[in-house]
């Protein structure tokens, strides 16, 4: 199992009409960061259905042609429970820069899911760098890793 993300993939970025603005943040980091990535929607704060765009962000990280996931919505709930329908993903909300850091090390978290509603602009981007720089600590947390797929 993987511990770190290769960032010299793409990134795969999604939201729903609530997550929009927050995900045209985090593109222009991705871009100052000089990362490939991959937005997938939504294109604009239009309502739209958080689904259309979980779906196929988690469907690139599965692929692994794509090194993470970020997702946004207004709760990170539904993009959240979206993307864990897919068996390889591992999907966290994260809401604090400790809890992204936390996903990562104990349970080699592959896509982030953000509360566009519930956190600030700068706290997104902490939480992405954080994300992508820390690596899964492996270990007993693997074995407990190990076991959440169904498959």
């Amino acid at each position: 199992m993987s511990t770190e993300f290769d960032l010299s993939k793409p990134v795969a970025i999604g939201s729903d009409h609530a997550g929009f603005e927050y995900k045209e943040d985090l593109i222009s980091f991705l871009e100052a960061k000089g990362l490939a990535f991959k937005d997938f929607g939504t294109y604009s704060a239009d309502s739209v259905d958080y689904a259309d765009f979980a779906h196929p962000v988690a469907e690139a990280v599965e692929s692994g042609d794509y090194s993470f996931g970020i997702l946004l919505c207004g709760s990170a709930n539904g993009v959240a429970i979206t993307a864990n329908k897919h068996q390889q993903i591992r999907a966290a909300i994260c809401w604090g820069d400790e809890l992204a850091k936390l996903a990562r090390q104990h349970n080699n978290a592959n896509v982030i899911c953000i509360p566009a509603r519930f956190v600030r602009e700068g706290d997104a981007e902490k939480m992405v760098d954080s994300f992508m720089n820390t690596a899964f600590e492996g270990g007993r947390h693997e074995r407990r890793v190990e076991k959440i797929a169904c498959n």
